[in-house]
């Protein structure tokens, strides 16, 4: 009998928070992003071709509900007494050198594309050719958008191209480092 493609959803969901949390940056709608697309990963398995890459469905899924969400949302009206926006803050851990405060700050000013593709091809360790498939783009497009988010990245944190690194998480490592995902 064959393995349950369902059972595999479950190894995926740690990446998948981290790739939600990147993308909203926030822990709370990151868990209802997981939520919802385990949901319909769920409710669609018939769709899933067995012997087919799990992780990048399940990532397409959640990427393609955070872009509904956000179309959604900007339609929304604003937070005028503020109470959400007191919710969404948080201080996050320095790491080494580099202070993650400022590479938070400087990743979010990212344009959203260049983001995603330092998120899918350097932190969650897509090749060009998956991230292109869930972007539903050329790969030199991919490569593009990583490229630039890196240099800009640099320019943003007044990094010098020699200048060593010393950060000891992963995912910020693959972000930055323009060596990755090659």
């Amino acid at each position: 009998m064959a393995n349950d493609p369902r059972d595999e959803i479950v190894e995926h969901l740690p990446s998948m928070r981290a790739f939600a949390r990147s993308l909203t940056r926030n822990a709370a709608t990151a868990d209802d992003l997981v939520q919802d697309t385990v949901v319909k990963a769920w409710s669609n398995i018939d769709k899933f071709e067995p012997g087919t890459n799990m992780r990048a469905w399940l990532f397409t899924i959640l990427r393609n509900t955070y872009y509904s969400l956000h179309r959604k949302r900007s339609r929304e009206v604003a937070d005028v007494d503020g109470v959400m926006a007191g919710r969404l803050s948080e201080k996050p851990a320095h790491d080494g050198r580099l202070v993650m405060k400022d590479f938070t700050a400087a990743f979010a000013l990212l344009p959203d594309e260049q983001r995603e593709a330092l998120l899918l091809v350097g932190a969650s360790g897509f090749s060009y050719e998956e991230a292109a498939e869930m972007c539903k783009c050329a790969v030199g497009t991919i490569k593009s958008r990583a490229n630039r988010g890196r240099k800009r990245l640099a320019e943003l944190m007044s990094l010098d191209e020699n200048e060593p690194l010393e950060i000891t998480d992963q995912a910020t490592m693959a972000v930055v480092n323009s060596g990755s995902a090659a």
